[in-house]
């Protein structure tokens, strides 16, 4: 059966839709095509018995993104090193200030929270905390470098960034400050925003990724990262999307699924991740991957911890990344539960749930052995590896007719994977001769703008 659009979008990502939104406000037919029951991708949400789970949950550091209202954890990130804590890059927090971490009461932030929104005033505000209270004057030193380099880095537009000579992270962060500073605060934290705990990432690309972060408060979409695709699902035209169809081949005119026939097409945009991209488009290079677990537990009491993101400067771990997520976002847990969601970088070890359990006992400082797992879920192709050298608009235009979009194609984070479809539907509306709308690109370069 042979079923004809104007355009066919294999993929139901937030790349997928957006482009589909473009193309669909452009007066093109689009059929959205995707081989999972549900849309989202790598950002979907499950629903376990009231618990909103995100499968990777990315972190964003820009104050809107498609509408989707973002709840901000509590000012800079918590650090844990060697039994002690240190709270840096908040306002009127100075290095090792103190942390509620095992005492007090977690605070939550409340439905009315606003979006987590700075600018660079805030962002000298942030980066310039770091100065205070010092301790001996080797810290000192460390604080006082640490923040100038964050306001340089706030006030820097991203163009300048970008000509920078590149490198790895660790050798330009390494060449900038001292490698306990590198080592014990930026390679935690640029783990959490990049999914890259060796720092082989692209200076280039952590340069970007500080810069936002000294701009912004961290932040996570309200009721769980699934809710930006499905919003942008929830707004196409009744039937521009079906789930449970998986294609097996790809061309200019049409696309073939396996139990649901051949869809004839002017175009075909495949919005998938890097992987499928190539297995439908043979010789496409695609980047290697940085893998993910993420576990959900729910405990008989919340731990007594600021909504903050807490980071691990450990490298072995096993958890990179945790917080107590029902502080930071309320709606992701039933009334009165709470939910703590953490994360492994990279292969998870045997006998995830155990060891992991441990470390959050020892992160939290409270016993975690009546804590319930709820949810865990490995993503082994989970960030983009965005190492030197690093183009962060890869071409989305294959030939005229065939487009591939993603965040593999640009920043390898939810901006980018928006960033890429306005480029895509931009190229394809071109060679179709008609003009691109102001539609969901508008909100990507709000997006990139803000990042």
């Amino acid at each position: 059966m042979l079923d004809n659009a104007d355009v066919v979008v294999v993929g139901a990502g937030i790349a997928g839709l957006a482009t589909a939104h473009q193309l669909i406000a452009a007066g093109l037919s689009v059929r959205v095509l995707e081989a999972a029951p549900r849309v989202g991708g790598r950002m979907a949400t499950d629903t376990v018995d009231g618990f909103r789970l995100d499968r990777l949950g990315p972190l964003f550091t820009v104050p809107e993104v498609a509408d989707v209202v973002l709840r901000p954890f509590a000012p800079g990130v918590l650090v844990h090193s060697d039994g002690r804590y240190g709270r840096w890059g908040a306002p009127h927090t100075p290095w090792g200030g103190a942390p509620r971490v095992g005492a007090g009461a977690s605070r939550s932030p409340g439905r009315g929270s606003p979006n987590a929104s700075r600018g660079v005033g805030g962002a000298r505000g942030v980066a310039r905390a770091l100065a205070g209270a010092p301790r001996n004057p080797a810290v000192s030193l460390d604080q006082a470098r640490l923040g100038a380099s964050l306001v340089r880095l706030a006030t820097t537009p991203a163009p300048r960034l970008l000509a920078r000579t590149e490198r790895t992270a660790r050798e330009a962060l390494t060449a900038r400050l001292p490698a306990r500073t590198v080592q014990g605060v930026l390679r935690p934290l640029l783990a959490a925003l990049l999914g890259d705990p060796d720092l082989t990432t692209s200076s280039r690309r952590a340069d970007l990724a500080l810069r936002s972060f000294a701009r912004g408060r961290l932040g996570v979409p309200e009721g769980g990262s699934g809710t930006l695709p499905e919003r942008l699902a929830a707004a196409l035209p009744p039937g521009t999307v079906r789930t449970d169809v998986r294609v097996t081949e790809a061309s200019i005119s049409r696309v073939t699924t396996a139990e649901h026939g051949v869809f004839g097409c002017r175009s075909v945009v495949l919005a998938t991740g890097g992987r499928t991209a190539a297995e439908l488009l043979p010789g496409l290079r695609v980047p290697d991957y940085h893998a993910a677990t993420v576990l959900h537990h729910t405990a008989p009491a919340a731990p007594a911890v600021d909504p903050v993101l807490l980071v691990e400067s450990d490298p072995d771990g096993p958890v990179a990344h945790t917080a107590v997520m029902s502080a930071v976002d309320p709606t992701r847990a039933p009334a009165g539960r709470t939910l703590i969601t953490s994360t492994i970088l990279g292969t998870p070890p045997d006998d995830t749930e155990r060891r992991v359990r441990k470390h959050l006992a020892t992160l939290y400082g409270v016993s975690t052995d009546e804590w319930e797992l709820v949810g865990l879920h490995h993503t082994p192709h989970a960030f983009p590896a965005m190492r030197p050298p690093f183009d962060h608009e890869r071409p989305v235009r294959v030939l005229s007719g065939l487009y591939v979009c993603g965040d593999h194609r640009a920043t390898g984070t939810p901006v980018g994977a928006l960033s890429s479809a306005r480029r895509t539907a931009a190229a394809l509306l071109a060679d179709l001769g008609l003009r691109a709308p102001e539609t969901a690109g508008a909100a990507a370069e709000k997006a990139e703008r803000a990042a």
